[in-house]
């Protein structure tokens, strides 16, 4: 993905062509961002697609 294919993929969630819930494996508040990033670095072990951070 680049730059370039953001408003397409945008375009896809919109219309509903593209469930992004069903591509977050992972979450992780913020206080465990060190954590998320290893569990992202090693996803052929851990299976994480896409890590997902968020405010407690």
């Amino acid at each position: 993905m680049d730059t370039s294919s953001i408003p397409w993929l945008l375009e896809l969630v919109r219309v509903g062509y593209l469930a992004v819930p069903l591509l977050v494996t992972h979450t992780f508040g913020l206080d465990r961002m060190q954590h998320a990033y290893d569990v992202f670095a090693h996803g052929t072990t851990t299976g994480a697609l896409k890590v997902v951070l968020h405010r407690d």
